[in-house]
């Protein structure tokens, strides 16, 4: 699969500050194939060295290697003759995977950053924000630099598929005409098919080559338990139940129509105190997104946070369905595509098609009385958008027109995703659903307009 970090890592590779790299992400979102794939394409050769556990508790044979010295060239000679390959200054990638396992090698980046830097060296690891997390205290901070990897996008998964025509077409899109009939319908039919396999590699992968969703839900299963056996791997016993609890409670927590996190879904009688843990360590593992009630008052947004108030989505659309046990064919039945969750997927989709091309992550607002919401609020330079979506065509937006007249000497762009057509209506922006991947794009191309 064409990978579009790839595009990024050709960036740090070419850079005069290149740094020490970390690939941070979910388990099995591809980051250990697009590090060796850029290794294998871009490189005279490419040193791999995993560095998980060999059991809990029990290091890595590699590990050794970075707790004997701190001298950058020593440990490279080192894995060179362990590894039966040279490491070359500029020639050479060496990646170590699961780097969260080994604190000494986390802390060695400082001494390939200030004395080796003609060295390129790349980290991943599955749990590393859980990880960092944890013991930030030793990290080399600005010794590193960072790049996140989520499950495939929309454009991602028209590739894999043989689409690559519609993505030329949507990546073509530079003004707010329609999109023809003849191209709308095909990606609205690509983009059910998105919903059921989700933007996990293995998954995709299995639907470009067999075309069988049974085959899809075998890996999306097979992932949630892998997933499971992270939390009692690696929480701990204290943590795991909690950890299962609040994963498993992620369908019902979408389904209520206000989707404000509620304790009393995980557990009855559950408290906040007794959990937050979780949810923080399901963040930090990539696993879910929270985003946090927003009063919208100004820039920047994380200023204006209410952090009491959240909502938690899964990190993938495919997964999330999978965890609902909802049959693929609920995609397939025109407006009603998301009823079974009254816009759940719609949402989580939407969030994981915007987040990843901003660099605040989103919000969103409420208002009580009278009882209105918006969906995402974003942060586009130093604008705050606020987003609604909607699963169909038949929508109305009036928490947009409500949250506009609150403050409207600060909106001066409306956003709505939804199953209606590209256009641009006075300060309200539509866009389809099939093009949310696009919509900071678009965003900021209404927005030069209005200037």
């Amino acid at each position: 699969m064409e990978r579009d970090i790839l595009r990024q890592l050709d960036l740090w590779k070419s850079s005069s500050f290149r740094k020490p790299l970390m690939v941070k992400g979910a388990r099995q979102v591809g980051k250990t194939w697009a590090l060796r794939e850029f290794g294998r394409t871009r490189y005279r050769n490419c040193v791999y060295v995993s560095l998980e556990e060999i059991a809990p508790g029990v290091p890595s044979e590699y590990a050794q290697l970075f707790e004997q010295t701190r001298d950058p060239r020593r440990i490279l000679s080192n894995i060179a003759l362990a590894s039966g390959q040279p490491i070359d200054p500029g020639e050479t990638l060496v990646v170590l995977d699961e780097i969260q396992d080994c604190p000494a090698a986390i802390g060695a980046l400082k001494y390939f950053c200030d004395d080796a830097p003609e060295y390129h060296v790349a980290c991943a690891g599955s749990l590393l924000g859980m990880r960092l997390a944890r013991d930030s205290s030793s990290f080399p901070v600005g010794k590193v630099e960072f790049l996140e990897m989520f499950p495939l996008s929309f454009s991602e998964f028209l590739r894999a598929v043989g689409a690559e025509g519609l993505d030329e077409f949507v990546r073509s899109i530079s003004d707010f005409a329609p999109v023809p009939d003849l191209f709308s319908h095909q990606l609205e039919e690509r983009l059910r098919q998105f919903f059921s396999t989700g933007g996990m590699p293995e998954a995709v992968l299995r639907w470009a080559q067999l075309g069988d969703m049974g085959a899809v839900d075998k890996v999306l299963s097979d992932l949630l338990d892998s997933y499971e056996r992270d939390f009692a791997k690696h929480g701990g016993g204290s943590l795991f139940a909690k950890l299962s609890l609040v994963w498993h409670s992620l369908p019902a927590q979408l389904a209520r129509e206000n989707k404000k996190f509620v304790w009393g879904l995980v557990r009855e009688g559950a408290r906040a105190r007794e959990y937050e843990d979780a949810v923080e360590w399901l963040a930090d593992a990539g696993l879910v997104r929270r985003v946090c009630l927003n009063s919208g008052k100004g820039v920047p947004l994380s200023a204006y946070d209410d952090a009491s108030a959240f909502k938690v989505y899964c990190m993938d659309v495919g997964l999330l369905r999978r965890m609902s046990r909802l049959s693929s064919s609920a995609f397939a039945m025109g407006d009603s595509l998301f009823s079974e969750f009254k816009g759940a997927f719609a949402e989580n989709y939407a969030l994981q098609a915007v987040a990843p091309g901003l660099d605040a992550a989103p919000r969103y607002w409420t208002n009580d009385k009278p009882r209105h919401e918006v969906d995402l609020l974003v942060q586009v330079e130093n604008i705050i958008v606020p987003i609604e979506v909607k699963a169909g065509t038949s929508v109305d937006s009036p928490s947009l027109r409500y949250y506009a007249r609150k403050h409207g000497e600060s909106t001066s762009l409306r956003v709505r995703l939804s199953a209606r057509n590209l256009s641009l209506d006075g300060d309200l922006l539509n866009v389809p659903l099939y093009l949310a991947h696009r919509a900071c794009d678009l965003i900021e191309l209404a927005l030069a307009r209005g200037e």
